[in-house]
């Protein structure tokens, strides 16, 4: 005996399901009052209108691939072969053509260190780890040993030369700036005055004169014949505008803490440094965890001032990417490369900074 089965055209209660939330969340989120309601049509009706002329713009009607800039500019989109013709030259600068495979392994190696200390496995040796990878990478950058030819840092540009300066700049920044906080509240008179002269000093004037003041006015007061490279000059006064900057973030964090934390702490029989490095700094660094993001973003981002002292980074080598005779003009998809370069980094940034921020917090949690 055999039984013929026919299809249900009516839908699954799991579906029917699955679509009443969806329809009450909808209702719930999006249109719940008219104002809501209101703003969730206007935002439908912005992105109907850019999304569909955008897409065309960057995908549709855009030249990809040629050697002839007139075909670019005849079309009716973005010119992506502009960044064909000219990435290198935005990511190395004028880094010898042949040897661009060595700033792009210190570029690697820069990210790989990076990804490295999101892992909390690594943090027992990050010292010696960051100290061994900027060895090999200024190796590689420099030359002259181990068979590579030696490249002048005048010859640096393009991408390496923002990440040496913002991650070096932050790694030397961090420690002073935590001694900075400290001595801004510490009860040494002459300490505590020292350290307030200096951040206020550094915080009430612009990054831009202190990179002039670098590569300007210090080698006026210069013994003769004493002189300082250039892109040191310019990491200097960065790493002085990151520690001032980082020692008020920290600052704030270790007046964030109850003074029982403090008492406690001296009940133990605990020194000064082994209090704050045991008890004290912990608490208060995972507490402004996000503003310090913050600040490392915003100097990453500040690393493109250097251009007014004649260094050769990102933004720079985009800018000058711009003045070929034979691509000028296709500054949107320049810069939109370049901006999607800093969004990444500072993405990664942002979001490792959340998954550190939960980690530190879950032993506060009730």
């Amino acid at each position: 005996m055999t039984a013929e089965t026919r299809d249900d055209p009516r839908p699954s209660p799991d579906f029917a399901a699955r679509v009443a939330g969806s329809l009450a969340w909808v209702r719930n989120n999006l249109f719940n009052t008219w104002y809501n309601a209101l703003f969730t049509l206007i935002i439908a009706w912005f992105f109907l209108n850019v999304l569909p002329p955008l897409f065309d713009w960057m995908v549709t009607n855009s030249v990809w691939q040629t050697d002839d800039p007139r075909v670019c500019r005849d079309a009716a989109g973005a010119c992506w072969a502009f960044i064909h013709e000219k990435y290198r030259f935005i990511l190395f600068g004028t880094y010898p053509y042949d040897e661009q495979w060595r700033p792009l392994l210190m570029v690697m190696i820069t990210i790989a260190l990076l990804a490295a200390s999101c892992d909390k496995r690594t943090w027992r040796f990050i010292v010696p780890m960051w100290v061994a990878g900027l060895t090999v990478s200024g190796v590689l950058l420099w030359g002259g040993v181990f068979g590579l030819t030696y490249v002048e840092n005048l010859r640096w540009g393009g991408l390496p030369i923002t990440l040496l300066l913002s991650v070096v700049g932050l790694a030397v920044a961090f420690p002073i700036a935590v001694l900075l906080a400290l001595g801004r509240r510490s009860d040494l008179p002459v300490v505590r005055a020292i350290c307030i002269c200096y951040i206020e000093m550094i915080r009430g004037v612009p990054l831009i004169t202190l990179l002039f003041m670098s590569s300007v006015m210090l080698p006026l007061f210069l013994p003769t014949g004493v002189t300082i490279d250039k892109l040191l000059r310019a990491q200097i006064a960065m790493i002085m505008f990151a520690a001032a900057y980082l020692a008020e973030v920290i600052r704030g964090g270790l007046q964030s803490l109850p003074r029982g934390q403090y008492e406690a702490a001296d009940s133990l029989g605990l020194g000064y440094w082994r209090k704050m490095r045991l008890i004290i700094l912990p608490q208060a660094l995972a507490v402004v965890i996000p503003p310090i993001v913050n600040t490392f973003i915003a100097f990453f981002k500040d690393t493109s001032l250097v251009l007014i002292i004649g260094i050769f980074d990102i933004m720079t080598a985009t800018k000058s990417a711009l003045t070929d005779p034979h691509w000028r003009g296709f500054f949107r998809e320049a810069y939109l490369f370049t901006g999607v370069i800093y969004f990444c980094f500072c993405f990664f940034m942002s979001k490792y900074s959340q998954w550190l921020e939960k980690e530190f917090s879950k032993g506060r949690r009730h």
